[in-house]
């Protein structure tokens, strides 16, 4: 019996993680494919094409599909094997052709036209307006206008893009997995905190290398070790390690691959009528071409460069102060930072860690959303998970009504990707006869307990806790009748709202007071120190903020540059990011060989939309500043306009219903301390 062809037998309908089996899944994708097709053939057929029949039945189709896939590749990404990925160059292939079967159907493209045409004499509300306008662009945007040689050729771009995405992914967690620092002498460990020094013997004592100590890519080993390690050549050889995955010259290499994406994603783009890559993708963002893009990056550049360099000087200062430093490097960055940081505010991860008890954290965040929205979170056991690390919670509202299952998972392993993301298993829907609620997950790479000490959390942890949590409140709160328009489903320069304005509640006291407190001692965290928290903010805000433009500005040359110009990419990056280099480059590093958020995620020609969404955050933060961080009006006023509200309408429309005015970029200015 395959689990993935049944219904699921468990609680709300959750994944079956403990009888899904590898050999499960493409036999499931094949079934749910075919399962698609006849109900994509029942619309073909139909005589008078309407609304319903049509539109919602198509949205309403391959649900089996999607539930598979789902499943398929979030585990991919968070419990990964050799299997899975064997499996993913085979599923993935399937999927990409069965996009394509459906988007370049000519008949059914008709009958969505037939409706779409008529649609000025359709009695339609907004998400059905939104959702009838989202099917028909979908299938010009995807080759419906082609004729049969440039839908073949469609077909054929869409495959490759979908292996050589996977193989990027492979590469950069390969590599990461692959490396050790293996340190045999104590006195190499000078500077690191007791925490990490005993995770990285247990992590030795793993890999029966007792006695040494074992630093690794991974997030929770290499941040620290880069922020607290003493030994400037050690710092400098992991920096490099990290900077130069995927770009050696071997068989895990990028560069090719990375060609080669660029190519295929220029040639789709150009097949159908778009000068570039870019300019295909802003179609759909608020941000509506790549002028615009540039000119928003570059205006903040202007005005956080010249702060930037203040930082990178005084920082320059105070190394060959304290260490007679003749030269700053970037491996130098992050361990004067934090010094100085220290010096200046009386403030580093250290003094903070240990108010940042995991398990503190998480009800921290839990009562942040009870106060704002009512939410309340159980642990739920019988809920099954796809690892012991992971938890599962009920999510109900202030009604006690059942809300949305999270499952939450922190901490590395060999097959999980570094980094942070939310990620959804089930989406929200509404049909006549019942109402789906979602299956949201968060996971991130926090340190693990050791053997004395629980998981504690640097403050940029708890930050990025609150960050993914955001994205899961979008998850959780949707409230919409069609799954595509529902939840995360927006303008991917709008998804970033939700999540980063709820970072700003973890500067805020009436917050700290809620969760903060001493993981031995169980004193809450001093008033003193939550004002140093507050000042220190700002701290090389210039130098982050710069870096994010580089990034940003990076993503956009590669999206609108004619791709056969880009022969040399560490040339090509150099270039890119020339005008936000604070230091100087250092030879053999390519940022762009672990680009997963361009060459694998969903950010390509997106990355500024990280810091466009600062803008809104900033902005829509002010508003609670105003009334009371936790006021039940401006709670209630953002979770109905924007959180509840998915893609129902155009973001800058549910923006100003929330805001009561379009968004102004001086809250961002003002936070940022960029104001000259």
């Amino acid at each position: 019996m395959n689990p993935l062809l049944e219904n699921f037998n468990t609680p709300f309908e959750t994944a079956p993680f403990h009888l899904i089996k590898n050999e499960h899944f493409l036999p499931a994708i094949q079934s749910g494919i075919q399962l698609a097709k006849e109900e994509i053939n029942t619309i073909k057929e139909i005589a008078q094409p309407d609304f319903h029949n049509t539109i919602v039945a198509l949205e309403r189709s391959g649900e089996r599909l999607s539930r598979a896939a789902a499943l398929f590749f979030n585990l991919n990404a968070a419990e990964t094997n050799d299997e899975i990925q064997r499996l993913a160059k085979e599923i993935s292939p399937l999927l990409s052709a069965h996009s394509n079967d459906v988007l370049l159907d000519e008949v059914l493209f008709a009958q969505v036209k037939k409706v779409y045409d008529q649609k000025e004499g359709l009695d339609l509300n907004t998400e059905e307006k939104t959702l009838l306008d989202k099917t028909y662009k979908s299938f010009i945007r995807n080759g419906a206008l082609l004729d049969e040689n440039g839908k073949k050729r469609l077909r054929e771009i869409d495959q490759q893009l979908s292996r050589l995405g996977l193989q990027f992914g492979e590469n950069v967690l390969n590599e990461t997995n692959k490396y050790e620092l293996v340190i045999s002498e104590k006195s190499d460990l000078e500077g690191l905190p007791e925490g990490l020094i005993e995770a990285a013997s247990q992590a030795a004592e793993e890999k029966g290398k007792q006695g040494k100590w074992v630093f690794t890519l991974a997030f929770p080993s290499y941040i620290p070790f880069m922020t607290y390690a003493k030994n400037r050549a050690l710092r400098k050889k992991l920096f490099i390690a990290y900077n130069t995955k995927a770009c050696k010259g071997d068989d895990l290499d990028n560069q090719e691959i990375i060609k080669e994406i660029l190519k295929l994603k220029d040639a789709r783009a150009r097949l159908l009528g778009f000068k570039d890559f870019a300019t295909f993708v802003l179609e759909e963002r608020m941000a509506s071409d790549g002028e615009q893009v540039l000119s928003f990056l570059e205006d903040l550049l202007e005005k956080a460069r010249p702060k930037a360099e203040k930082e990178m000087a005084e920082l320059t200062a105070f190394a060959r102060k304290r260490d007679q430093l003749d030269k700053l490097q970037k491996w130098d960055i992050a361990y004067y930072a934090e010094k100085l940081k220290m010096e200046k505010y009386e403030v580093d991860d250290e003094l903070l860690k240990p108010y940042f008890e995991l398990n503190s954290t998480i009800e921290g965040v839990f009562t942040t959303a009870k106060k704002l929205y009512g939410l309340s979170f159980e642990a739920n056991s019988s809920i099954p998970v796809y690892h012991p690390d992971v938890k599962a919670y009920e999510v109900k509202n202030e009604a006690g009504k059942h809300l949305a299952v999270l499952y939450a998972d922190f901490f590395p392993r060999p097959g999980k990707r570094n980094g942070a993301w939310m990620t959804i298993y089930r989406g929200q829907k509404k049909t006549t006869e019942r109402e789906q609620r979602p299956h949201v997950s968060i996971v991130c790479n926090f340190t693990k307990p050791t053997k004395t000490k629980p998981s504690l959390l640097t403050f940029n942890e708890v930050t990025t806790l609150f960050h993914e949590f955001g994205h899961a409140l979008h998850g959780m709160l949707a409230d919409g009748t069609f799954e595509s328009l529902s939840g995360t489903n927006v303008y991917w320069d709008f998804v970033e709202l939700p999540s980063q304005i709820f970072e700003n509640w973890c500067y805020e006291k009436d917050c700290l007071d809620l969760f903060a407190r001493h993981y031995q001692s169980g004193e809450p965290i001093p008033e003193a120190l939550i004002e140093r928290i507050k000042k220190a903010a700002n701290f090389h805000q210039g130098y982050q903020t710069v870096r994010q433009i580089s990034l940003g500005l990076l993503d956009m040359a590669y999206h609108t540059t004619d791709p056969d110009e880009i022969e040399d990419l560490f040339a090509f990056e150099k270039k890119a990011m020339q005008a936000t280099e604070l230091l100087d480059p250092v030879p053999g590093t390519l940022m762009s060989a672990s680009f997963s958020h361009i060459f694998q995620g969903g950010y390509a020609a997106g990355y500024y939309s990280y810091k466009w969404a600062e803008v809104l955050d900033a902005d829509a933060f002010e508003l609670f500043l105003e009334r009371g961080i936790f006021d039940g009006q401006t709670a209630a006023s953002f979770r109905d306009n924007i959180l509840a509200m998915g893609g129902k309408e155009h973001p800058e429309v549910l923006y100003e219903k929330f805001r009561g005015r379009a968004p102004k970029p001086d809250a961002l200015i003002k936070r940022a301390g960029l104001l000259v």
